[in-house]
Formats: C-alpha cells, structure tokens, sequence
C-alpha cells in the first residue's frame, strides 16, 4: 500500500491510498472538511466526509503527473515505470505548479 498526504495551499486537505490490489481511494481530512467545507480539489471530487474509491488513478491526480519529455526524463531518473502512475504522481508532485502538492507518506514496513 502506497499513500500521499494531499495539499492544498499548504494545508493538508486529504490523503490519497493506493492498495495493494491496485484501487485507490482518496479521502479528506476532517479538519480540512471543518474549515474549508467548499475549497474542493476539484469539481468531481467536492469536500464530503465520504471516501472516493476507484480502480483507476482519480483523472485529477493523474492531471498532475508530467507528459511528454519531462515524463521521459522523470522515468529515466527515478527508474519508475511510466504504468506506475502513483509512483511517479509521488516522485513528480511534490512541488506542483499549482495550488496542489504531494508529500509521499512513507510506509512502516518497507
């Protein structure tokens, strides 16, 4: 399982889970929900205490992740795979251009 601490603004917003059978799920802090109950991440995903699930990255996050030469260079680098798009998603946005970033929440057991 592979996790990301989502920021919006520099304020943590939700946490993004990829499980080990390849679904991910995106949920929101309950702080951030309190105090920001309609600054969403984007239009599909509004502030809710529900939990968003899917077998595909969310089409938001994978909108974060470099295309083209940067995504050859970013590959090449870090030796990540360009199929695994959560692993680049953490090695590539942690810095975003952009209101978001993606702070890789390290595993306990790895």
């Amino acid at each position: 399982m592979r996790q990301a601490a989502i920021y919006y603004q520099e304020v943590l917003a939700g946490t993004l889970t990829e499980t080990d059978e390849g679904e991910y799920t995106f949920q929101y802090n309950n702080e951030y929900i309190q105090t920001h109950p309609k600054q969403f991440l984007t239009f599909s995903m509004p502030v809710t205490h529900k939990p968003y699930t899917d077998k595909r990255l969310f089409a938001f996050f994978e909108g974060l992740i470099p295309e083209g030469w940067l995504l050859d260079i970013a590959s090449k680098n870090w030796k990540i795979n360009t199929n695994d798009r959560m692993g680049l998603l953490l090695a590539c946005c942690q810095n975003c251009i952009g209101a978001v970033s993606v702070q890789p929440i390290p595993q306990e057991n790895a």
